[in-house]
């Protein structure tokens, strides 16, 4: 048992330095392409408008007196527009008097590609995108509106065949409403009934006709295709647009600035310097306080460390200064819990238990109290990251993520090692607290 136990310390010293490499580093080898670590500018943690710089842009509605309903409406379509387009890290922020502005960061893998474009390429991509209405009607020949973009309920972009007797192309598969359905047929039915070149049904996006096909009979379908000059990139931008609707009132851009990364490249450096003595001073009140099973706390911090990383990383997390701001507060927290559990161990010591005994009672005891300690900490989290706010978004994303990962590394990773201890020998009750000052008290007491 003894052995074994030595085995496996040793086997988590070198996982956890290991970790923290790959973290820090990446993956080795071929593997390195699908994550690069954490510094990688491509699969690492991406920095936000802060700290790497990016586009604003603000527009203004063009309707007087627009209402909180509309301008959310707005907003939800705008993120649906830029998610889709691949401006994953962009924030959104309603102001007063209608107006809208979006912050990107630069890096936004836009188009969804992996290419990276220049900040002017990326400002005046989203401006365009933006800009759009995306107003979709169906029109008569005598250009009255037969359907609208409320009789549709979905899009989406296919290769293949529209229609038989066509060859392969891109085309727009567009799904009706009940009511919508009920519309087309009708509208079908009054083109079919006139005489060529009448019998049409014109496809307008944003006034711009993008197909006018011929009718020769009542279609009774709750779907349509649009088929044109599309590529693969036309036809899925236009099935975006669809798909996130309708703007209810034009927006005009009335602001558009490139953003450079000075606050960040002067922030960045001094703000990881913080961390990085936030986690000595952290390290080395463990020991002092705690003597041994503060080491191991040490042990389970750099784990934690290793693996907030890591976390990050992996999932490309939107990282921005009050996002740091977070990661560093998480850090203190990372120790509370053994420092609950390491009182909880002291007071079993104290009236004489066993270190095995001392060990488990103490984690025992501490559970409850670490559970409800983080989860308030995580509802505050879950709160602050509804609220929208872009900086406080980001604060409590990193402060969610460094809790639940503080929950894990206590439970879990310390007294996982503080078993091992015990196992290999370690038992000396003075390695765990100063056993002369806890007679001298209890005398005094």
């Amino acid at each position: 048992m003894r052995k074994k136990s030595i085995v496996t310390f040793c086997i988590v010293i070198i996982a956890a330095i290991a970790l923290n490499l790959v973290a820090m580093f990446g993956l080795p080898g071929a593997l390195s392409g699908t994550y690069g670590g954490m510094l990688d500018s491509n699969t690492g943690i991406r920095q936000g408008i802060d700290l790497a710089g990016g586009s604003v842009i603000t527009f203004q509605a063009n309707a007087e007196n627009p209402t909180d309903e509309e301008m959310e409406s707005v907003r939800s379509i705008y993120e649906m527009r830029l998610n889709s387009a691949g401006y994953t890290e962009s924030r959104i922020s309603i102001g007063e008097g209608g107006r809208i502005t979006i912050e990107i960061p630069s890096g936004s893998d836009a188009g969804g590609d992996g290419t990276e474009l220049s900040a002017t390429e990326q400002t005046d991509a989203a401006v365009e995108l933006l800009s759009q209405v995306a107003k979709l009607t169906f029109r008569d020949y005598q250009d009255n509106v037969v359907l609208e973009g409320t009789d549709i309920a979905s899009a989406q972009s296919l290769y293949g065949q529209p229609s038989q007797n066509t060859n392969s192309q891109y085309y727009v598969q567009v799904e009706f409403t009940s009511e919508g359905a009920a519309k087309f047929a009708e509208a079908t039915a009054a083109a079919a009934a006139q005489a060529s070149p009448n019998n049409i049904i014109k496809i307008v996006m944003d006034e711009e006709e993008v197909s006018s096909p011929q009718v020769s009979e009542r279609i009774d379908s709750n779907s349509c295709v649009i088929t044109g000059n599309f590529d693969a990139e036309s036809a899925s931008t236009l099935a975006s647009q669809i798909n996130s609707g309708n703007l209810p009132f034009e927006m005009q851009k009335i602001s558009q600035e490139t953003v450079g990364a000075e606050l960040g490249r002067d922030a960045l450096p001094t703000s990881l310097l913080a961390a990085g003595i936030g986690i000595i001073l952290v390290m080395l009140f463990m020991v002092i306080r705690y003597r041994l099973p503060g080491l191991i706390a040490d042990l389970s911090l750099l784990i934690y460390v290793g693996l907030i990383c890591l976390v990050m990383g992996a999932f490309r997390v939107n990282l921005s200064l009050s996002g740091i701001a977070g990661i560093i507060l998480s850090i203190g927290m990372a120790v509370d819990a053994d420092c609950i559990i390491f009182e909880r161990m002291k007071e079993e010591l104290v009236v004489g238990k066993t270190v095995r005994a001392s060990v488990e009672a103490g984690f025992t005891k501490a559970f409850s109290a670490i559970i409800d300690s983080n989860i308030t900490t995580i509802i505050s989290c879950v709160v602050l990251y509804m609220s929208g706010i872009g900086t406080v978004t980001g604060f409590a994303v990193t402060l969610g993520i460094g809790v639940i990962l503080s929950m894990f590394t206590a439970i879990v990773v310390t007294k996982f090692l503080m078993r091992n201890l015990v196992n290999i020998g370690v038992r000396n009750k003075n390695l765990f607290y100063n056993t002369k000052k806890a007679v001298g008290g209890a005398e005094n007491a």
